[in-house]
């Protein structure tokens, strides 16, 4: 049977998302921004939780772990590069490893930058991976303790990725994203219309996220920093500096 995947907003802008297996009957975490909203939610869908899965060690991304161990005597999965800020692990894992949620299997992808430890859970047979903050709709996250050969070398396996994996990132910035996107990138006609949908759905107060790698490839300045047209326009000799420079601008939009 099919994953089922359980999107909400919590805390100010971020996403939770509780991934559950109707077979085995056990359900992840996606990272733990407000404990108390993941048991309301988990109960009213029926799920009992049994693992969290962290993607890095931000409070707004970790900081229910305790709380819902606690109640719910789960598992915790965390990043082995980050695990000396996250509380409660059971188990730390690193690029290459693998984690389960019954016959399901997620490969865990190195994409530190935002943070050095960093990762993504890739479930290539649903399509789907859990990206946290490092990518996001039309952006990607801050640069707060890598470099920027780390960050953009993270960002090419994210693109390495099946254009038609679905991309759960875990928070909604994509109107401001898109509005620095289509600053740094004039003229992508992609962009522009996906800028007009991103207004449409806010307007509606629909999610923009999920998003989709292939649509990503043509809109996000921050995974076009190897064109040669971004890297006229925004410097650099190598793909990992026009990045810098990218993220740097946006940093002060």
């Amino acid at each position: 049977m099919t994953l089922e995947i359980h999107q909400f907003p919590c805390l100010s802008d971020n996403y939770g998302f509780l991934l559950h297996d109707p077979v085995s009957g056990e359900t992840a975490c996606i990272d733990t921004p407000d404990a108390d909203e993941y048991l309301k939610q988990a109960e009213a869908k029926g799920w009992r939780i049994t693992q969290i899965w962290n993607t890095h060690w931000h409070p707004d991304h970790a900081g229910g772990n305790e709380a819902i161990k606690a109640a719910t005597g789960c598992t915790i999965t965390a990043p082995e590069g980050d695990a000396a800020k996250i509380a409660g692990i059971d188990r730390t894992v690193t690029h290459g490893d693998t984690v389960r949620l019954g016959d399901h299997e997620a490969a865990v992808i190195d994409v530190g930058g935002h943070t050095l430890g960093h990762i993504a859970y890739h479930l290539a047979s649903s399509d789907i991976a859990f990206v946290g903050d490092s990518v996001f709709a039309l952006g990607c996250g801050r640069m707060f303790e890598g470099t920027p050969e780390q960050f953009w070398a993270s960002l090419e396996r994210i693109r390495a990725l099946p254009p038609e994996t679905t991309l759960y990132c875990a928070h909604e910035y994509t109107q401001p994203n898109a509005q620095f996107a289509l600053h740094a990138d004039p003229g992508n006609d992609a962009l522009m219309a996906y800028a007009e949908r991103v207004d449409q759905k806010r307007e509606a107060g629909e999610p923009t996220v999920p998003t989709v790698l292939e649509r990503e490839l043509e809109a996000n300045p921050f995974l076009r920093a190897d064109d040669p047209e971004m890297m006229a326009r925004w410097g650099g000799e190598q793909p990992h500096e026009t990045f810098a420079a990218l993220r740097a601008a946006k940093d002060a939009f």
